[in-house]
């Protein structure tokens, strides 16, 4: 099996209605799937590549004094790695910083706030274009989504993006990059590594490698596009394998509701079924999804119906 790869710019041509299809089946049958000609240019995303890796040597000396690494030296110092391995379940091998409208921004290098500004700009455009396409083929009616997640627009979608680098690992065997999960939010856009893999999606039982595409965007859906959606859509358990070589750049932008949003499954999307998901306010949801981020996102909408 391998992860849908899909023209975006076929939908303004005679092809349309074939890329729309293959758009609904990306998000009901995998809740991922990766766009390639989506119209943001190359040349920003060639600098997009170079900021976050010099970024990310300004920082790189630091991740060596991280608690992944500690903790991982510790259990390789007190030998108990026999023949049952014991793995870290408790942190990921990953260093991270993320990216939001008013928080403070690195200066370092000097082009790197330009640069992802500019990204990120392109990067919404992306999101709610997508988001109109989704309304498209789910019968809803225009900007729903949109009004849902700024609560009719009396305030903003959450936008913000998280930039990761997972070094090489001594012992991948007994620590991940980043643990299973799903995302809690809406939309996820990732502009990920062309070069070194990792990311892998479950699929059917099977952990399936979201294969390298020079300059696609990867895109997935969260949890609250599955609530919304009374699970037409899925949210899609994710991981990212640690590797002994290589140093895996992954940047991950999140459209998601503000907290005040109120979800839950679109009354024109029930068609007299069961209603598989509660109402519930999305900050709520966070507060669950927080303690439970590794666990079942079905005991999370079990505890926020509570």
């Amino acid at each position: 099996m391998v992860i849908p790869v899909i023209d975006f710019s076929k939908l303004e041509g005679k092809e349309r209605a074939e890329t729309l299809a293959q758009i609904a089946n990306g998000c009901e049958e995998w809740g991922f799937f990766q766009l390639v000609n989506h119209g943001m240019s190359v040349e920003l995303l060639e600098r997009v590549k170079k900021v976050s890796t010099e970024s990310y040597k300004q920082r790189e000396e630091g991740f060596k004094n991280s608690e992944p690494v500690e903790k991982l030296n510790k259990l390789l110092e007190e030998g108990n790695v026999g023949p049952i391995v014991q793995r870290l379940d408790d942190v990921d091998w990953e260093d991270i910083f993320t990216l939001q409208d008013g928080n403070p921004w690195s200066s370092n290098p000097p082009e790197f706030k330009e640069t992802m500004m500019e990204f990120r700009t392109e990067l919404k455009k992306l999101a709610e274009k997508l988001l109109g396409i989704m309304e498209e083929n789910l019968g809803l009616e225009k900007d729903y989504i949109k009004k849902t997640f700024s609560c009719d627009d009396k305030y903003k979608p959450f936008f913000g993006t998280k930039v990761s680098h997972y070094p090489p690992c001594p012992r991948p065997d007994l620590v991940a990059g980043l643990r299973a999960h799903t995302d809690a939010g809406g939309l996820i856009l990732l502009f990920q590594d062309d070069q070194m893999g990792g990311l892998q999606v479950l699929k059917d039982g099977y952990w399936i490698d979201v294969q390298p595409v020079r300059d696609a965007i990867v895109i997935n859906m969260g949890d609250q596009i599955e609530a919304m959606t009374n699970g037409k859509y899925k949210s899609a358990w994710h991981r990212i394998l640690a590797k002994r070589d290589g140093n895996r750049r992954s940047i991950a932008s999140f459209y998601n509701p503000c907290f005040e949003a109120i979800l839950g499954p679109a009354e024109t999307l029930k068609d007299g079924s069961e209603q598989l998901y509660p109402k519930y306010m999305f900050g709520n949801y966070m507060d669950v999804y927080v303690k439970q981020k590794f666990g079942a996102k079905e005991s999370r909408f079990a505890t926020v119906k509570k």
